[in-house]
């Protein structure tokens, strides 16, 4: 009986040093946004959607062009600046005012998300790719009387694959009459394989 005493004594010493042992680190808190590089110098910073700019401590591995957009990972540290964990750069263009209908390709998409921010439409959509690269676009219907954006999306003879995550963002600012400070609709048309889908969207 005394043994078996002791031995339970034992085993709880040994919980009790395994429960005093350094608890694991908390993974330190981290941000994932669209952004816009910055590049007026050597420097490169990264501007939001809300027009904040983020400064990076230290940014390794990464010259960036300015304008480009981009998925930032990044840690806060101290007021505007911060960490940077991971740049992704993304499909950046603008809107073609030239080529529709007859450029307009219809290859389904998938959507995950489409929103306005930071004067730009930004998407994460989902293709079937495998080893070619789809080609993408936004063309303008200049003879509509309201102002509606076509997406165009080219699978470019890519032979099927696997589903992965598409990101782009197209600059809105050429749809806004200069001077004005009024927010402008747009219809945005894109292809899924349930049929076109339409969006009803505001640049502010």
């Amino acid at each position: 009986m005394k043994r078996l005493s002791a031995a339970i004594g034992y085993i709880a010493f040994l919980l009790f040093l395994a429960g005093c042992e350094k608890a694991p680190e908390r993974v330190e808190n981290y941000f994932v946004d669209f952004a816009t590089v910055l590049k007026p110098a050597s420097s490169i910073t990264f501007q939001l959607d809300n027009q904040r700019t983020l400064i990076p401590k230290e940014l390794k591995d990464y010259a960036g062009n300015n304008g480009q957009r981009v998925v930032l990972n990044y840690s806060p540290l101290n007021g505007d600046t911060v960490k940077i964990n991971k740049v992704t750069d993304i499909f950046t263009g603008s809107i073609q005012t030239e080529g529709f209908p007859e450029k307009l390709i219809k290859d389904p998409v998938k959507i995950q998300s489409v929103w306005v921010g930071g004067d730009y439409l930004n998407m994460i959509l989902e293709i079937e790719y495998h080893n070619v690269a789809h080609l993408i676009a936004l063309l303008r219907d200049t003879s509509s009387s309201t102002i509606d954006l076509y997406f165009s999306h080219s699978t470019n003879n890519d032979p099927p694959g696997a589903p992965v995550k598409l990101y782009a963002s197209f600059l809105l600012s050429s749809l806004r009459v200069q001077g004005s400070t009024t927010a402008v609709p747009f219809r945005l048309f894109i292809n899924t394989s349930e049929g076109m889908r339409t969006f009803q969207l505001l640049l502010p």
